[in-house]
Order: C-alpha cells, then sequence, then structure tokens
C-alpha cells in the first residue's frame, strides 16, 4: 500500500527550466514555517502505521496520542507586496469560472461554484508571503470556504499554468519557498517524512479505507464508483498488477511497500512466495497478522528493509506508488534497484502518479503545501522522466503503460465521503477539527487534480532481457 501522493495542479506555478537533468537549485533561499503539525504535536506523540512504502531511517518507537494541528496566524507582509498580490489574485480569479466572493469587496470572476473569502487581508496576505502554502493555511484557518471545495480546485487544477503572469513566474526564484534540505529522502531523512503522514493511526486509516486497506487507486468497471464495489475495484487494480508482472505459481516476488498486506496475500494466494520490503513496524505487524489470519505465512516474509538495502534475486519486482515519495534526485537509485533485484527475463510492475513534464520541472523545487502538511520531501514524477531514468540508469525496457486517472478521482471521492461521514469517530481518536479540515482538503485538492486531468495514474511494466534467448 502506498497512498496517493497527488498535488494539485493549483500548487504547480513555477516557471519551468530546461530539462529533467538540469541542476538543481543548492541551499533554500527563504525561510519557512516549519509544518504546523510538527510544531505543535506534543513530544510523546507517536501515531501507529507508518506508510512501508517510503524509504527511512531508524524507527523511533513512542506511545500514539492525539493530533493536534493549529495554523500560524496571517504572516506580517508590506503593503506593497500584499496590493500586489491582491491585484494578482484578482485578475487571475476574473477570467475564471469561478464566483470568488470576498467579503466587503466585491466579487469576481465568470460564474459557477463558490470561493467564499471571509477575510480577505488574511488571505491576500498569506499568499503574497507564502504562495500556494499560504492559500492552502487560509483555508485552514477558516479564512475562505467553499461550499464545493472539489469543485474550485478543479477550476483552479485545470488553470493552473494561467494563473500567475509569465513575468512573475519568470522572477518566480527571487521570492518562492523553496524545499527544505532536511526533508531530502536520504535514509537518514526519509522516516521522518514518513512519519508526518503514515505515522498518524491505523485506526484513522482504517476509518475511510475499505476492508482491504488498500490506499492507493483503485479500478472499477464503471462510473460513478459506489463504496460497496471499492474493495472489489482494490482486488482488480491489485491483480492487474500482478498480471502484468507475470505474477504466478512458484513466482520469487519481491514487494517494495507492503502496507498493509493485502498484495502480498493475494500474490501468495497465487501461489507466489513473496518478500515485501517495510519500514514500519506497526504496519509490519498488522501485515502479518493478515498474513497469518490468511494461513499464508509460509509464503509471504515481511521485511522491515529500506528498498536501497534489498538483496536476493527474482523473478518479479512489483511496487504500488512508491515512487513519489523517492524524490528526484534517487529516482535512478530505486529503478537500478528493480534492474539488480530482477532475474534475467524478469519483470517489473509498478502503479505510480504522475503529472505533466513541463510542470514537474517548474515545481521540482518549490515547497508546496502538500509537501508541507501532507507528504513532505514527495515529487511527482512525468511520463517522460520515469522513461528517460529507465533508458538512462537500468537495462530495463519500458513495454507497457495503462493510465486510469479518472479512476483516481472516483476512489477519492468515496475516501474523502467516507471520511466526511466518520468525522465524529476521526474526533474520538484525537483529531481536532483543524486537522479535520486539512484532510478533508487534502483529500479534495488531490481530488481536484484527478478530475481536472492535471494528474494521472499510471500501471507501467518494464522487462528485463534474458541474454540466453
Amino acid at each position: 500500500m502506498r497512498a496517493a501522493e497527488p498535488r494539485s495542479a493549483a500548487e504547480q506555478e513555477d516557471a519551468p527550466t530546461d530539462d529533467v537533468d538540469a541542476e538543481r537549485s543548492g541551499t533554500d533561499a527563504a525561510t519557512e514555517h516549519r509544518s504546523a503539525d510538527a510544531e505543535h504535536r506534543s513530544a510523546d506523540v507517536e501515531h501507529p502505521g507508518a506508510d512501508v512504502e517510503h524509504p527511512g531511517a531508524t524507527h523511533t518507537d513512542h506511545e500514539p496520542g492525539p493530533a493536534r494541528l493549529d495554523v500560524p496566524g496571517p504572516p506580517a507582509a508590506t503593503w506593497p507586496r500584499t496590493a500586489l498580490t491582491r491585484a494578482v489574485v484578482r485578475r487571475a480569479l476574473r477570467e475564471l469560472p469561478l464566483h470568488a466572493r470576498f467579503a466587503g469587496t466585491g466579487s469576481v470572476g465568470r460564474g459557477g461554484p463558490l470561493l467564499d473569502v471571509h477575510d480577505p487581508a488574511a488571505f491576500h496576505r498569506r499568499i503574497g508571503s507564502q504562495g500556494l502554502i499560504g492559500f492552502g493555511e487560509s483555508y485552514l484557518a477558516g479564512e475562505w470556504d467553499a461550499p464545493d471545495p472539489v469543485a474550485v480546485l478543479t477550476v483552479l487544477a485545470a488553470h493552473a499554468a494561467e494563473l500567475v503572469p509569465a513575468p512573475l513566474q519568470r522572477l518566480r526564484g527571487l521570492w518562492a519557498l523553496r524545499q527544505p534540505p532536511n526533508r531530502r529522502n536520504t535514509p537518514d531523512h526519509a522516516r521522518d517524512n514518513i512519519s508526518h503522514h503514515y505515522d498518524l493511526s491505523n485506526e484513522l486509516f482504517a476509518l475511510f479505507l475499505d476492508d482491504t486497506l488498500t490506499y492507493s487507486s483503485a479500478l472499477f468497471r464503471g462510473f460513478p464508483a459506489h463504496w460497496d464495489l471499492l474493495a472489489g475495484a482494490q482486488h482488480r487494480k491489485i491483480d492487474r498488477l500482478l498480471d502484468l508482472a507475470g505474477v504466478g505459481n512458484g513466482t520469487r516476488l519481491l514487494e517494495i511497500g507492503t502496507g498493509w498486506g493485502e498484495l502480498a496475500i493475494r500474490a501468495a494466494a497465487r501461489g507466489a512466495h513473496v518478500t515485501s520490503l517495510t519500514l514500519s513496524r506497526e504496519q509490519r505487524d498488522l501485515a502479518r497478522a493478515r498474513v497469518r489470519e490468511a494461513g499464508l505465512s509460509d509464503r509471504v516474509a515481511i521485511e522491515l528493509c529500506d528498498y536501497r538495502e534489498a538483496r536476493g534475486s527474482y523473478d518479479a519486482v512489483v511496487s504500488v506508488e512508491m515512487l513519489e515519495a523517492v524524490g528526484e534526485e534517487f529516482w535512478p537509485v530505486y529503478f537500478r534497484t528493480l534492474d539488480e533485484r530482477l532475474v534475467p527475463g524478469g519483470r517489473a510492475a509498478f502503479q505510480v502518479i504522475t503529472m505533466p513534464h513541463e510542470r514537474m520541472l517548474a515545481s521540482r523545487n518549490t515547497h508546496t503545501w502538500i509537501q508541507k502538511y501532507i507528504f513532505p520531501g514527495g515529487l511527482l514524477p512525468s511520463v517522460k522522466a520515469i522513461e528517460r531514468t529507465v533508458r538512462d540508469h537500468t537495462r530495463l525496457a519500458v513495454t507497457r503503460r495503462e493510465g486510469f486517472g479518472a479512476h483516481y478521482a472516483e476512489t477519492l471521492r468515496l475516501w474523502r465521503e467516507r471520511f466526511t461521514e466518520r468525522a465524529g469517530e476521526v474526533a474520538d481518536l484525537g483529531f481536532d477539527e483543524t486537522f479535520r479540515r486539512m484532510w478533508t482538503f487534502y483529500l479534495a485538492y488531490s481530488e481536484a487534480g484527478f478530475r481536472s486531468g492535471y494528474l494521472d495514474v499510471q500501471q507501467y511494466l518494464c522487462t528485463k532481457e534474458d541474454p540466453a534467448r
């Protein structure tokens, strides 16, 4: 299992650079606020259930506890900067199919879903100081709202490249927040990045996921999707990936990222011998329990191990929505790992969320709301970047690719509706109102990226030539 790491198009506003292999910028040029849930979480809190598909460092045990989230107040900002922000925001919204209503100062837009700004001054100060991190924080603080946030965010996602005028995009390097160096997915830093999202609580995820505990896009037979069909659609997704990898009786299978064990269980039920790598003790223990319950312990080994430390030879490798969390600088390492672990003639099948190449180039150094609050250190690749990395750094060949982004939009809608329906139970677990608002925004933000067509999700098959043939 690996969560969707979708970053809405609304947060992609850099000017593109020339090439995916261009030199990355070095140190952070801007001071940034630490993520609020990292700042205000009590020192004895660890939430069980870290995502096992991210690479990570040494685990530190804590007792589980409640999650409280405090949003920083609106930052101080000079009048000229705030005035410029107001002008840019109004100009952008004026041309969109939205109805943007600013309390006490009128409305703009061509009509459509309502964006209701209750505190225009704070709204503009946040955006002027922190860009789209500020836009998201303004929502968390209740300074703007929307009866249908998915509809509003879908409009913004669909017009992402147009939101900032070209002259300001070219100057973005002077003022945009940069990704923090300590969020690079090195073995020393990746564990913290995992904990930020996945160490929340197994119980939290169980409240809005289906019984398979699968936290990635399902594959439906048709739309609209319904909750009672979600588990079957998750199995359909898993089975298609296993089919791509040629997993059957006797297959030696390496899974990078265990999650809660559903893929390993289905692979073992086919007769495969599965080695599944995880960095989460909590999810490892739960996955092992589920494997035992299925009577498959003799076919599944779940190991606490970084993907970079994997050893052995396998007929097939599978991984679901792992690459998004690896980080651009480690993409070659990830794909070389697939190559090195496969025997000649082996097959690697993986599922990954993608974004347009030019927007990936534009946003790869920018610190975004999703990175600050949800997925630190993550970056969505493009199809072009994946295929170039495979070509330049491995002996693998991309032989198949299938996209199904509309299915992710429906998966996220079902999760979001379920989370909303069970908000009281989320509160009972200790997650406060601001946290619940953040999580709802994250799911809506992600859904909008897929509904707009800005994001896609792919299943890939890579094969390794057998020189003996």
